[in-house]
């Protein structure tokens, strides 16, 4: 039977009233073009959540003791534009009741709406991507909310400084911003690159984590998985480097594909979620 809320804590910490954290699932897989499977990825964090451990070793803290509820999944799917429009309605709620937003796809296209809401909140807001792909098309199969262009779509609402790209399309390159963009080749080869990422960012973060991302060999089950990324402790340490200099207002983790063979990414997926809280609260008890 699944889980029907995040992390194996006792019922009180996740009730909506008395929770400063709020998840938010959107399992929408509408626009993906080659593995489907993403509408099950939030799901699968839910129930890998149970096996993750509450104190945080590295922080030495329960983040858990803020509370952290997990809302009902959205479901509007009918098209990408009204799954976009549910997706910013919804997180415009959290936000207004000063929730700590936190949403797991679904595909990286989920993201569009609740940056949209995020940006109307935070002021000069960036926003800062993990990512095997660009994802700065102008339009793709039709949809100009597929997961293809949501970085695109997030240049609408600030500043996207990207990190780890190792796939796009020349189409893109008239909508990169160099100085902006932190290829994962180049990375390999420079031992300051988390200081000259953190250097690009303003003073309110948005994270938006696609899990391809990471290595296949850290995370194989995503939809649209490609070699030379990302390790596990390149990815949360700069996370924490990120923390210790800038306000990160908000997150998401995406592109979950699930393997019933192999739950190794589950884990990693759910447990990042709550390693990025830890760091995040780390200094509000």
């Amino acid at each position: 039977m699944s889980k029907i809320y995040y992390g194996d804590m006792p019922e009180e910490f996740s009730l909506y009233e008395t929770s400063k954290i709020v998840i938010l699932p959107i399992p929408y897989d509408g626009t993906s073009t080659w593995v489907k499977g993403a509408d099950k990825g939030p799901q699968a964090i839910i129930d890998a959540s149970d096996s993750i451990e509450l104190y945080d070793i590295e922080t030495g803290k329960e983040v858990y003791t803020f509370g952290i509820h997990t809302a009902p999944p959205i479901d509007a799917f009918e098209t990408p534009e009204i799954m976009v429009e549910a997706a910013y309605q919804r997180a415009k709620k959290y936000l207004n009741d000063d929730k700590y937003l936190v949403t797991i796809g679904g595909e990286h296209s989920v993201s569009c709406g609740v940056i949209k809401a995020f940006s109307e909140k935070f002021e000069k807001l960036t926003i800062l991507q993990i990512d095997a792909h660009a994802d700065l098309r102008d339009d793709y199969h039709g949809s100009i909310y597929n997961h293809a262009c949501v970085m695109r779509r997030a240049q609408d609402f600030g500043k996207v400084v990207q990190v780890g790209i190792r796939s796009m399309c020349i189409e893109e390159k008239p909508n990169m911003i160099r100085e902006n963009m932190f290829f994962s080749h180049e990375i390999r080869n420079n031992p300051n690159w988390m200081i000259d990422v953190v250097a690009q960012l303003g003073e309110n973060v948005y994270l938006s984590i696609d899990l391809d991302g990471f290595d296949p060999s850290v995370i194989p089950s995503t939809g649209t998985p490609e070699p030379g990324g990302l390790t596990w402790w390149q990815v949360t340490d700069l996370i924490k480097l990120v923390n210790q200099h800038c306000q990160i207002v908000g997150f998401d983790v995406v592109e979950l594909c699930p393997n019933p063979a192999d739950k190794s990414s589950d884990l990693a997926a759910s447990k990042l979620v709550y390693q990025i809280l830890s760091q995040r609260f780390r200094w509000s008890y």
